[in-house]
């Protein structure tokens, strides 16, 4: 390791020490000196050891470096939850490379859009992903090693083939590397979000942030996390894989998640940790009474959650079950912004946090200025110059977003006279009906309090009077039955509750929604697709 290898216990590192290690990405080799045989991966696809993990980094980083991937250079990673995913992750962290995962639900020409864009030399994916590997290689000129997961796709040399020729001891020079990830594209193609490499770890070093949280936790005695997200995300990236490996936590990973299944580990794993979604809140809380006391879940200790808005009553049917342990972030790709504990959010229902400073959180108007506490604007968050971002090759996209020292996710919200901030929506699913500006989280928060919805989404569609109506797309909950009359009941659920102007006048009922596993639905699929009905 960079300046001496680190063999202490974790309580006798100084502060120093710890964040040497973190700089040269090397927090992993730490914790395989002190608990070698410890799990630090459990996964469905194979299993590593703190020791193993590390020894197996080290000899990704030399069969990149045999094959002229050098620090610097693009790695593009498409791959399931599996333990490989944390090799590659904890080798480039470590070579100075930056890392591009791929979604994998994406085609050979979206994949392949990204993977040309982000420059990536190296292309590791898995067989169980194939046709979309193909696709994307055959469509990045850059890319000149191929690795394959699993098993073979043809144009691809064996991961495990060339892991495994090389020697597993730490590498001599190690430095810090990063990742790169894309938006999810909702309009147009996808950004990668770009920072100087070691920018993440020079922030943090000094930001109050759920990191803390976390870290504290993890010092609470034996501590085991359960991802149940995609790797390929940037929330459960961080919060399920580089933050608790760095704080010496072993991790189970989910492949797919299942409502049942996720109490069921938390039971047989002693899971003190986790990173969730709304919508897996809700289907957990839909789960029968007599499931959800079938599993013990004391263990549990710590569970933060973000990527989309909580509805009220949801959040606080959690804390009743689960006690007062989530932790809610606003956050993105781009950075993080707020935080809030449960118990400041029982005193503050709906908050999603206060800015850790007065100025990291400015609500604007459409003119740029500072709007009252109350008002609601358009929100713009901070960018600390050591991690001020960009997007990969749009400058121009980088100056919208963008004002002086704030950028913006294109959220809107307020921030109440306490200094917590509250979101509304994003600005560019608002809906405005004769005049009036309706945002749809506030009646979709009202209709998923209903027992028949699953899930739901809340749009604008065209209307030659008012310019725009609501209209209401539900996915049902298992067993309840689309009809006119619960069209009906459920119009009536939310005038019960809502002002008028905010209830929908139709209600559509849906197999699935377009939602991504991050949490986040793609409303622009909803609305292109209703706008097409009203003009044929």
């Amino acid at each position: 390791m960079h300046g001496g290898a680190v063999t202490s216990t974790p309580a006798d590192l100084t502060a120093d020490q710890r964040l040497d290690a973190a700089r040269h990405g090397m927090t992993l080799s730490v914790w395989a000196s002190i608990k070698p045989d410890v799990p630090a991966i459990v996964s469905e696809h194979g299993d590593r050891s703190f020791a193993a993990l590390n020894g197996r980094a080290n000899q990704l980083v030399r069969a990149l470096r045999r094959h002229g991937v050098q620090a610097g250079d693009g790695v593009a990673l498409l791959c399931g939850n599996r333990a490989e995913f944390a090799e590659v992750v904890a080798a480039t962290q470590r070579s100075g490379l930056r890392l591009t995962p791929i979604n994998w639900h994406l085609t050979g020409d979206e994949a392949g859009y990204i993977l040309h864009d982000c420059e990536a030399r190296a292309f590791i994916a898995e067989d169980r992903f194939a046709d979309v590997a193909r696709g994307a290689a055959a469509r990045a000129s850059l890319v000149e090693v191929r690795f394959s997961v699993g098993g073979r796709i043809d144009g691809f040399a064996a991961y495990d083939d060339a892991v495994g020729v090389e020697t597993a001891d730490d590498i001599a020079d190690p430095t810090i590397g990063g990742t790169m990830l894309y938006t999810s594209g909702t309009t147009g193609r996808p950004k990668g979000v770009h920072r100087q490499l070691g920018a993440a770890v020079a922030a943090g070093s000094t930001q109050t942030s759920p990191v803390v949280g976390l870290a504290r936790a993890a010092a609470e005695g034996s501590s085991m996390h359960l991802c149940t997200g995609p790797l390929y995300h940037a929330a459960p990236l961080a919060f399920s894989l580089l933050m608790p490996v760095a704080q010496g936590m072993g991790v189970v990973i989910m492949d797919q998640w299942d409502a049942e299944a996720t109490l069921q580990l938390v039971e047989r794993h002693r899971i003190t940790h986790s990173h969730m979604v709304p919508t897996m809140f809700h289907r957990l809380l839909s789960l029968p009474q007599h499931v959800r006391r079938a599993y013990d879940t004391s263990s549990l200790r710590f569970v933060i959650h973000g990527a989309a808005p909580c509805p009220v009553a949801v959040k606080r049917a959690m804390i009743d079950w689960w006690g007062p342990i989530l932790v809610e972030y606003y956050a993105a790709t781009e950075g993080g912004a707020t935080y809030v504990t449960s118990d400041e959010w029982l005193a503050h229902p709906g908050t999603v946090g206060r800015p850790p400073t007065p100025d990291h959180v400015r609500i604007l108007d459409d003119d740029g200025r500072d709007v009252a506490p109350g008002v609601i604007g358009t929100i713009y968050i901070k960018a600390p110059e050591e991690a001020r971002f960009s997007y990969f090759k749009h400058p121009d996209k980088t100056a919208a977003a963008y004002r002086g020292g704030h950028y913006t996710l294109g959220d809107v919200g307020y921030v109440d006279e306490d200094g917590y901030l509250y979101l509304t929506d994003r600005s560019a699913d608002l809906i405005i009906s004769g005049g009036v500006n309706i945002y749809p989280a506030e009646t979709e928060a009202v209709l998923i309090g209903h027992a028949a919805v699953g899930d739901v989404a809340v749009i604008g569609v065209p209307n030659l009077e008012w310019g725009e109506e609501v209209k209401a797309i539900v996915e049902l909950q298992p067993g309840a039955v689309g009809s006119a009359d619960l069209e009906s009941e459920l119009i009536s659920w939310c005038r019960e509750r809502l002002a008028g102007f905010k209830c929908p006048r139709t209600v559509e009922f849906t197999e699935a929604l377009p939602r991504q596993d991050n949490g986040k639905l793609y409303k622009r699929v909803l609305r292109d697709r209703f706008r097409q009905q009203v003009g044929s």
